[in-house]
Formats: C-alpha cells, sequence, structure tokens
C-alpha cells in the first residue's frame, strides 16, 4: 500500500513516468491510495498549469477518471489508522 499526495497526481496527468509507474506497479497489485482532498487539489491546480503549459484541459476529466481507478481515494480520518502504526517489523 502507497499512499499519494497531490503532486504526484499532478505529475501523474502533466507528465508519462508517473503514470507509467502507476500502471507498472499496479498491474503488480501494488494499492495506491491518496487523501480525498488531495484530488481536489489536483482538479484545482492542474487547469492553470495545463494552460501555463498550453496544454488543453478538455481531457482533465478524463484523466483524472483514470486517477481514480488507478488511485483510491480515502479520507484522512481512514488514513489516521495506518498512521500510528509506524514500520512493521517483519
Amino acid at each position: 500500500m502507497i499512499v499519494l499526495d497531490a503532486n504526484i497526481l499532478i505529475r501523474a496527468v502533466l507528465g508519462r513516468r508517473v503514470r507509467e509507474l502507476l500502471d507498472t506497479w499496479a498491474a503488480q497489485g501494488v494499492r495506491f491510495f491518496a487523501p480525498d482532498v488531495a484530488f481536489d487539489d489536483a482538479e484545482k491546480y492542474l487547469p492553470p498549469l495545463l494552460a501555463q503549459r498550453g496544454k488543453p484541459i478538455a481531457d482533465l476529466a478524463a484523466a483524472l477518471d483514470w486517477l481514480r481507478n488507478v488511485v483510491e481515494p480515502v479520507t484522512p480520518d481512514s488514513l489516521c489508522a495506518f498512521r500510528s502504526r509506524g514500520p512493521r517489523a517483519d
């Protein structure tokens, strides 16, 4: 299980490398999570970033749908349970 922040979600939309990594590892069974607020931040900041780069925002909805299929949105409360566990001693 890997928890991602808004910056990684944004990079997954803007670039190829993060998208490729997410696809590769998800196909191998790795589960990705991000706080739902990270998705909100990505939706907020991506349109101006795309405009700065001269890229169309028409495909943004499809890109965010793809993200939600690969990265599972979770509430911050559900992430708190994992923070208190610390590293595992296997």
